[in-house]
C-alpha cells in the first residue's frame, strides 16, 4: 500500500503529465500489455496506479503496474520488461531471497535495500550479478570507474573506463626466447633427456 501511495503522490495524473512518458512504439506497448495480461490470466493480482482513472491507451501510456505473487511460468518473470511494470514477490527471510536469485539466470543488475551492514554483506558475497547498487537503483551504471556488463545469460564482458579499454582491445602476446634456452630439448627426436625433463616438470 505504501508503495502504491508513493507512486500516486509522484504521478497524481498521467495522461497530460509531461513527466510521465509514453512507450516508444506500438509494438512495445502491446508487448508490455501482453505481459500484464499473461500474469493476470495465470493468477497474479494486478494493481494499476492511475489516481485520476484516466484513459491512457491512445497515448501509448501504461499506468504504473504492480504484479503481486507472480510465478516463474509467467512471461513477466521470464523476459526483460522495459516498462512501468514491477513484479512483487514475498519471502520469509533473506536466505530465501538469496536462494531464489541464485536458482535463476544471473541478472544484469541486482539492487538491495537495507541499512543492515550484515545483510548487505550477505547479498554482495552470496549472489552473482553483472553489477549491484545498494539502497538505490541504476547508479552503478553512471560511475565510469566501475565496469558495467552482464555475466552468463545477461551478457559477456564489461565496459566503462579501464574495463572498456580492455574489453575492446586485444593484448598481443609476445614471447622472446633467449639465446641460452632448453627449447631444443623439447623438439624431436625425443629421447631419454626429454623424459627426464618432463619428469622434473611434473614432480616425479
Amino acid at each position: 500500500r505504501a508503495l502504491s501511495d508513493q507512486i500516486a503522490t509522484m504521478y497524481p495524473t498521467l495522461a497530460a503529465n509531461p513527466d510521465y512518458t509514453s512507450i516508444v512504439a506500438d509494438r512495445h506497448f502491446e508487448r508490455i500489455n501482453g505481459l500484464i495480461d499473461d500474469a493476470r490470466a495465470k493468477g497474479a493480482r494486478i494493481e494499476q496506479i492511475n489516481p485520476g482513472g484516466e484513459e491512457l491507451g491512445n497515448q501509448r501510456k501504461i499506468a504504473p503496474t504492480l504484479i503481486f505473487d507472480p510465478t516463474d511460468d509467467m512471461k513477466v518473470m521470464q523476459e526483460e520488461i522495459f516498462g512501468p511494470v514491477l513484479p512483487v514477490m514475498t519471502y520469509g527471510d533473506l536466505g530465501e531471497a538469496i536462494d531464489y536469485v541464485n536458482a535463476h539466470d544471473r541478472p544484469l543488475a541486482l539492487y538491495h535495500f537495507s541499512n543492515d551492514a550484515s545483510a548487505q554483506r550477505r547479498v554482495i558475497e552470496r549472489t552473482t550479478a553483472g553489477g549491484m547498487t545498494v539502497n538505490d537503483t541504476l547508479l552503478h551504471v553512471a560511475v565510469e570507474e566501475l565496469p558495467f556488463g552482464g555475466v552468463g545469460p545477461s551478457g559477456i564482458g564489461a565496459y566503462h573506463g579501464e574495463a572498456g579499454f580492455r574489453t575492446f582491445s586485444h593484448a598481443k602476446s609476445v614471447l622472446k626466447q633467449s639465446a641460452l634456452n632448453f627449447g631444443g630439448a623439447l623438439r624431436p627426436p625425443f629421447g631419454p633427456r626429454l623424459e627426464k625433463i618432463a619428469a622434473m616438470m611434473i614432480g616425479k
